[in-house]
């Protein structure tokens, strides 16, 4: 039996601009560097194991056309002056032989910081939660992350904003994790 778990992981980000709502989505894909390649959207599993790898390295195991596992935060307006985020925030064990969690956020009048946060925290609280101890989670301002003893190794957050600049012109925000299975 073959077993899919990825091995790689990677974030990015993006911002499009365009006539049509899905103009503007693809514009964002590529300014994300993922466009070439066909999104299958999945829940919010970070795999045991998988290694954080930067945009660059992830793309050079990409081929146009493959079919890619994503969690993606979306978020589209052409209202005037609307602004829009996409985040998406990952909480990883201390024991990486055990799962972490991402998490999808998109909102609107949220600035960077503030998404980001909120979807780091989400990811943090599915991770405790997961190990009863959703109670003992705290930020720590020195780490700049949530800690819960020593279960909880990393929280981080990727996240995308913008405001609709034109009259008529849709905007679309994208934050994405890229799940890789690298042989």
């Amino acid at each position: 039996m073959t077993s899919f778990v990825p091995n790689k992981i990677f974030f990015t980000r993006g911002v499009g601009r365009g006539e049509s709502q899905l103009q503007s989505f693809e514009e964002a894909l590529r300014d994300g560097g993922i466009a070439p390649f066909n999104l299958v959207s999945i829940s919010s599993i970070f795999p045991p194991y998988a290694e954080v790898v930067t945009p660059s390295e992830g793309l050079k195991l990409l081929h146009p056309g493959q079919i890619i596992f994503t969690v993606l935060a979306r978020n589209s307006s052409n209202e005037l002056n609307r602004m829009m985020s996409a985040a998406i925030g990952y909480a990883l064990p201390s024991d990486r032989s055990k799962w972490g969690y991402l998490s999808e956020h998109h909102s609107y009048g949220e600035t960077e910081k503030v998404a980001g946060f909120f979807a780091e925290k989400l990811a943090a609280e599915m991770l405790a939660s997961t190990m009863g101890m959703a109670d003992r989670l705290v930020w720590d301002k020195n780490k700049e992350e949530y800690v819960l003893q020593d279960r909880i190794l990393t929280t981080k957050n990727i996240c995308s904003t913008a405001v609709v600049m034109k009259p008529g012109e849709w905007t679309t925000v994208i934050s994405a994790a890229v799940l890789i299975m690298d042989e």
